[in-house]
């Protein structure tokens, strides 16, 4: 099966709560990280669509969660950064509790990608990510971005490190590395869609 499925994604709608959202219904894949993880350039790698999730210099930018349709039953959703030092404690509590209300309450959520740095992975925020999702039973594909950034045996190195960790936590976890620039993993990343998405 080829990529062409992901290119007819478009914006559909923005969300600052729950009750925003589109109707919760259907197949939804969502994206998450720590801001300048290169979330947004995954997911327009992803569907070979330059400008479909915006990319910013300033980390922490995405506030709201955002919803991009690739057909009447399936979304992909890029969901706020977290982490990131410099936004208002105030408002950093009210996306946070967004982002936990959308995981733990949106019934067609059928998986998150969690994108992490390769040379700095399982950061706190990744591991209380993956501890919550686990907690609410949700699947998580750990995609290691910037492997461009490494050489092959360091960027193996981080690979097998941080699958051996995701082993030893009681999740439905799997892991890959990924390049937008050099788009390596982007099959291996369209597969696991694909499944999740319902269409293999």
């Amino acid at each position: 099966m080829n990529d062409k499925f992901f290119r007819q994604a478009r914006f559909l709608t923005s969300a600052a709560k729950l009750s925003q959202c589109p109707p919760d219904q259907g197949y939804e894949v969502a994206f998450a990280g720590r801001s300048n993880a290169g979330k947004s350039s995954a997911i327009n790698t992803l569907c070979d669509h330059k400008g479909l999730a915006k990319t910013s210099k300033t980390p922490g930018r995405t506030q709201l969660i955002n919803f991009f349709e690739l057909d009447d039953e399936r979304r992909l959703v890029d969901l706020p950064g977290y982490g990131y030092a410099k936004v208002a404690v105030s408002i950093k509590k009210d996306w946070q509790g967004n982002l936990a209300t959308y995981l733990e309450k949106r019934q067609c959520l059928r998986g998150l990608i969690l994108m992490m740095d390769v040379r700095h992975p399982l950061k706190d925020f990744d591991v209380q990510m993956l501890e919550w999702a686990a907690h609410i039973e949700l699947p998580v594909h750990v995609l290691l971005t910037k492997a461009d950034k490494l050489k092959r045996g360091p960027a193996s190195v981080s690979l097998q490190k941080v699958g051996k960790t995701l082993e030893e936590m009681d999740g439905n976890f799997s892991v890959q590395l990924f390049s937008s620039l050099n788009k390596t993993g982007v099959s291996a990343a369209h597969q696991k869609l694909n499944q999740w998405l319902a269409r293999d």
